[in-house]
Protein backbone atom coordinates (compact mmCIF):
# COMPACT_ATOMS: atom_id res chain seq x y z
CA UNK A 1 0.00 0.00 0.00
CA UNK A 2 1.41 3.52 -1.01
CA UNK A 3 1.25 6.38 1.82
CA UNK A 4 -0.88 8.28 0.06
CA UNK A 5 -3.63 5.19 -0.03
CA UNK A 6 -3.16 4.59 3.72
CA UNK A 7 -3.93 8.32 4.17
CA UNK A 8 -6.84 8.14 2.05
CA UNK A 9 -8.01 5.58 4.80
CA UNK A 10 -8.09 8.79 7.32
CA UNK A 11 -6.33 6.15 9.79
CA UNK A 12 -4.04 7.46 12.22
CA UNK A 13 -0.39 7.04 10.78
CA UNK A 14 2.82 6.26 12.94
CA UNK A 15 6.42 7.50 11.16
CA UNK A 16 9.79 6.98 11.88
CA UNK A 17 12.70 9.84 11.20
CA UNK A 18 15.81 9.18 9.89
CA UNK A 19 18.99 11.47 11.19
CA UNK A 20 22.17 8.89 10.54
CA UNK A 21 23.40 8.55 6.95
CA UNK A 22 22.77 5.00 7.09
CA UNK A 23 21.46 2.19 4.75
CA UNK A 24 21.33 0.05 7.50
CA UNK A 25 19.91 2.53 10.13
CA UNK A 26 17.19 3.06 7.53
CA UNK A 27 16.70 -1.03 6.93
CA UNK A 28 16.43 -1.23 10.48
CA UNK A 29 13.56 1.73 10.88
CA UNK A 30 11.80 -0.19 7.95
CA UNK A 31 11.45 -3.48 9.51
CA UNK A 32 10.44 -2.17 12.49
CA UNK A 33 6.79 -1.37 11.56
CA UNK A 34 6.13 2.40 10.80
CA UNK A 35 3.56 3.29 8.68
CA UNK A 36 6.48 5.07 6.72
CA UNK A 37 9.47 6.85 7.17
CA UNK A 38 11.34 10.00 6.42
CA UNK A 39 15.04 10.74 5.57
CA UNK A 40 15.55 14.15 7.03
CA UNK A 41 18.38 15.50 4.53
CA UNK A 42 16.93 19.17 6.07
CA UNK A 43 18.71 18.44 9.68
CA UNK A 44 19.78 14.89 9.38
CA UNK A 45 23.50 14.33 8.64
CA UNK A 46 22.50 12.76 5.44
CA UNK A 47 23.82 13.87 1.53
CA UNK A 48 22.57 12.86 -1.67
CA UNK A 49 24.75 9.85 -1.95
CA UNK A 50 23.65 8.03 1.10
CA UNK A 51 19.98 9.66 0.38
CA UNK A 52 19.72 7.50 -2.91
CA UNK A 53 21.26 4.32 -0.35
CA UNK A 54 18.91 5.17 2.39
CA UNK A 55 16.19 4.97 -0.11
CA UNK A 56 16.90 1.37 -1.64
CA UNK A 57 16.87 -0.12 2.08
CA UNK A 58 13.38 1.30 2.63
CA UNK A 59 12.31 -0.60 -0.38
CA UNK A 60 13.83 -3.79 0.91
CA UNK A 61 11.34 -3.05 3.45
CA UNK A 62 8.46 -2.25 1.80
CA UNK A 63 7.92 0.66 4.24
CA UNK A 64 7.20 4.19 2.15
CA UNK A 65 9.44 6.38 2.08
CA UNK A 66 9.44 10.59 2.58
CA UNK A 67 12.03 12.83 2.30
CA UNK A 68 12.49 16.09 4.11
CA UNK A 69 14.46 18.14 1.85
CA UNK A 70 17.00 21.26 2.70
CA UNK A 71 14.78 24.00 1.33
CA UNK A 72 12.29 25.10 -1.01
CA UNK A 73 14.28 24.36 -4.29
CA UNK A 74 13.66 22.28 -7.20
CA UNK A 75 16.94 20.78 -7.07
CA UNK A 76 16.43 19.33 -4.03
CA UNK A 77 12.85 18.42 -4.59
CA UNK A 78 13.54 16.34 -8.04
CA UNK A 79 16.46 14.77 -6.85
CA UNK A 80 14.50 13.38 -3.78
CA UNK A 81 11.33 12.17 -5.87
CA UNK A 82 13.86 10.69 -8.86
CA UNK A 83 15.71 8.54 -6.07
CA UNK A 84 12.45 6.78 -4.91
CA UNK A 85 10.43 8.96 -2.31
CA UNK A 86 7.21 8.53 -2.07
CA UNK A 87 7.15 12.12 -1.74
CA UNK A 88 8.95 15.33 -0.15
CA UNK A 89 8.22 17.71 3.44
CA UNK A 90 9.18 20.76 2.01
CA UNK A 91 10.50 23.43 5.24
CA UNK A 92 9.57 26.84 6.15
CA UNK A 93 6.49 27.34 3.53
CA UNK A 94 5.38 30.71 4.26
CA UNK A 95 2.75 31.66 1.68
CA UNK A 96 0.59 30.65 -1.45
CA UNK A 97 3.25 31.28 -3.82
CA UNK A 98 6.01 28.87 -1.62
CA UNK A 99 2.84 26.10 -2.12
CA UNK A 100 2.56 26.23 -5.14
CA UNK A 101 6.34 26.74 -6.01
CA UNK A 102 6.31 23.14 -4.54
CA UNK A 103 3.50 21.60 -6.43
CA UNK A 104 4.89 22.42 -9.61
CA UNK A 105 8.55 21.47 -8.96
CA UNK A 106 6.68 17.63 -7.53
CA UNK A 107 4.56 17.33 -10.61
CA UNK A 108 5.22 16.48 -14.17
CA UNK A 109 3.67 18.66 -16.93
CA UNK A 110 1.31 20.03 -18.04
CA UNK A 111 0.40 20.38 -14.01
CA UNK A 112 4.13 21.65 -12.85
CA UNK A 113 7.41 21.76 -14.13
CA UNK A 114 9.10 18.17 -13.03
CA UNK A 115 11.76 17.16 -15.03
CA UNK A 116 11.70 13.67 -16.44
CA UNK A 117 14.34 11.80 -15.06
CA UNK A 118 12.87 9.08 -12.37
CA UNK A 119 15.83 7.04 -12.14
CA UNK A 120 14.93 5.11 -9.40
CA UNK A 121 11.35 6.23 -8.99
CA UNK A 122 10.16 3.95 -11.70
CA UNK A 123 12.05 0.85 -11.07
CA UNK A 124 9.21 -0.42 -8.03
CA UNK A 125 6.22 1.08 -10.34
CA UNK A 126 4.75 -1.07 -12.94
CA UNK A 127 3.73 1.36 -15.77
CA UNK A 128 5.34 4.50 -14.40
CA UNK A 129 4.35 7.32 -16.13
CA UNK A 130 3.89 11.13 -15.69
CA UNK A 131 0.17 11.00 -14.83
CA UNK A 132 1.10 8.00 -12.26
CA UNK A 133 3.28 9.94 -10.73
CA UNK A 134 1.66 13.23 -10.41
CA UNK A 135 -1.47 11.14 -8.81
CA UNK A 136 0.70 9.60 -6.07
CA UNK A 137 3.57 11.40 -5.31
CA UNK A 138 2.93 13.79 -1.89
CA UNK A 139 3.17 17.27 -1.48
CA UNK A 140 3.64 18.22 2.40
CA UNK A 141 4.34 21.56 3.52
CA UNK A 142 5.54 22.44 6.19
CA UNK A 143 3.53 25.29 8.49
CA UNK A 144 6.12 26.22 11.22
CA UNK A 145 6.47 30.52 10.95
CA UNK A 146 5.07 33.31 11.81
CA UNK A 147 4.09 33.94 7.61
CA UNK A 148 2.97 30.09 7.54
CA UNK A 149 0.35 30.47 10.17
CA UNK A 150 -0.93 33.93 9.06
CA UNK A 151 -0.80 32.76 5.49
CA UNK A 152 -2.47 29.08 6.67
CA UNK A 153 -5.84 29.46 4.50
CA UNK A 154 -3.86 30.66 1.50
CA UNK A 155 -1.14 28.06 1.40
CA UNK A 156 -3.81 25.31 1.85
CA UNK A 157 -6.07 26.45 -0.82
CA UNK A 158 -3.27 25.65 -2.98
CA UNK A 159 -4.70 22.64 -5.39
CA UNK A 160 -2.05 19.71 -4.79
CA UNK A 161 -0.96 20.13 -1.14
CA UNK A 162 -1.75 17.08 0.13
CA UNK A 163 -0.61 17.33 3.84
CA UNK A 164 0.85 20.03 6.18
CA UNK A 165 3.70 18.84 8.62
CA UNK A 166 4.14 21.09 11.41
CA UNK A 167 7.15 21.38 13.55
CA UNK A 168 6.31 22.52 16.76
CA UNK A 169 10.04 23.52 17.78
CA UNK A 170 10.37 26.53 14.81
CA UNK A 171 6.83 27.02 15.44
CA UNK A 172 7.55 28.01 19.12
CA UNK A 173 10.25 29.98 17.97
CA UNK A 174 9.20 32.30 15.76
CA UNK A 175 6.54 33.35 17.89
CA UNK A 176 8.58 33.62 21.45
CA UNK A 177 7.48 30.56 23.34
CA UNK A 178 9.85 28.31 24.49
CA UNK A 179 10.71 25.27 22.30
CA UNK A 180 9.57 21.93 23.18
CA UNK A 181 8.12 18.78 21.44
CA UNK A 182 6.53 18.28 24.68
CA UNK A 183 3.97 21.02 24.45
CA UNK A 184 2.87 22.71 27.52
CA UNK A 185 2.75 26.30 27.11
CA UNK A 186 -1.30 27.00 26.13
CA UNK A 187 -0.01 29.65 23.46
CA UNK A 188 1.76 26.91 21.57
CA UNK A 189 -1.19 24.18 21.75
CA UNK A 190 -3.40 26.93 20.73
CA UNK A 191 -1.24 27.63 17.12
CA UNK A 192 -1.09 23.32 17.12
CA UNK A 193 -4.88 23.57 17.16
CA UNK A 194 -4.99 26.41 14.62
CA UNK A 195 -3.14 24.74 12.11
CA UNK A 196 -5.07 21.24 12.75
CA UNK A 197 -8.77 23.24 12.29
CA UNK A 198 -7.11 24.63 8.74
CA UNK A 199 -6.42 21.65 7.65
CA UNK A 200 -9.96 20.19 8.02
CA UNK A 201 -11.77 23.09 6.89
CA UNK A 202 -9.41 22.57 3.36
CA UNK A 203 -9.47 18.74 3.81
CA UNK A 204 -6.03 18.40 3.91
CA UNK A 205 -3.97 15.37 5.98
CA UNK A 206 -2.02 17.17 8.97
CA UNK A 207 1.07 15.89 10.65
CA UNK A 208 3.35 17.09 13.31
CA UNK A 209 7.07 15.48 14.79
CA UNK A 210 6.54 14.06 18.03
CA UNK A 211 8.80 13.08 21.04
CA UNK A 212 7.09 10.08 22.90
CA UNK A 213 3.96 7.23 22.19
CA UNK A 214 2.07 9.83 24.88
CA UNK A 215 2.51 13.08 22.68
CA UNK A 216 1.69 10.77 19.65
CA UNK A 217 -1.34 9.70 21.53
CA UNK A 218 -2.54 13.25 22.52
CA UNK A 219 -2.19 14.82 18.68
CA UNK A 220 -3.90 11.74 17.18
CA UNK A 221 -6.83 12.12 19.67
CA UNK A 222 -6.49 15.48 18.56
CA UNK A 223 -7.07 14.72 14.77
CA UNK A 224 -3.70 14.76 13.78
CA UNK A 225 -3.14 11.90 11.34
CA UNK A 226 0.95 11.68 11.02
CA UNK A 227 2.88 11.42 13.70
CA UNK A 228 6.37 10.93 14.04
CA UNK A 229 7.30 8.59 16.89
CA UNK A 230 11.10 9.30 16.92
CA UNK A 231 14.05 9.61 14.82
CA UNK A 232 16.79 7.01 14.57
CA UNK A 233 19.53 8.52 16.41
CA UNK A 234 17.21 9.21 19.34
CA UNK A 235 16.24 5.80 19.47
CA UNK A 236 19.32 4.62 19.79
CA UNK A 237 20.57 7.16 22.20
CA UNK A 238 17.90 6.29 24.43
CA UNK A 239 18.47 2.76 24.03
CA UNK A 240 22.11 3.32 24.51
CA UNK A 241 21.60 5.11 27.75
CA UNK A 242 19.12 3.54 29.61
CA UNK A 243 21.20 -0.01 29.13
CA UNK A 244 24.46 1.90 30.39
CA UNK A 245 22.80 3.02 33.73
CA UNK A 246 20.94 -0.10 34.04
CA UNK A 247 24.94 -1.70 33.88
CA UNK A 248 26.17 1.08 36.25
CA UNK A 249 23.71 -0.09 38.75
CA UNK A 250 25.17 -2.71 39.58
CA UNK A 251 26.95 -3.25 43.28
CA UNK A 252 30.94 -4.20 41.37
CA UNK A 253 30.59 -1.00 39.62
CA UNK A 254 30.91 1.34 42.60
CA UNK A 255 33.95 -1.25 44.20
CA UNK A 256 36.99 -0.05 43.34
CA UNK A 257 38.91 -1.36 40.51
CA UNK A 258 42.29 -3.71 41.61
CA UNK A 259 44.99 -4.66 39.36
CA UNK A 260 45.14 -8.60 39.87
CA UNK A 261 48.30 -8.81 37.92
CA UNK A 262 50.60 -6.26 39.84
CA UNK A 263 49.38 -7.17 43.27
CA UNK A 264 50.26 -10.90 42.40
CA UNK A 265 53.27 -9.88 40.99
CA UNK A 266 54.45 -8.19 44.03
CA UNK A 267 54.89 -4.83 42.19
CA UNK A 268 55.36 -1.41 44.67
Amino acid sequence: MTLRELLDTGQPTLGGWLSIPSAFSAELMGRSGFDWVCIDTQHGLIGYDQMALMLQALSITGTPALVRVPWNGPEHVMKALDAGAQGVIVPMINNADDARSVVETVKYPPVGTRSWGPIRAALDVVGYSAESANANTLVIVMIETRDGVENLDEILSVPGVDAVYVGPMDLALAHGITPTLNVSDERHEQLIRMILDGCRRHGVVAGIHCDSVETIGRWWDLGYRMCTLASDAGLMRAAATQAVQAAAAHPLRKAPVVDQHSTSAGYA
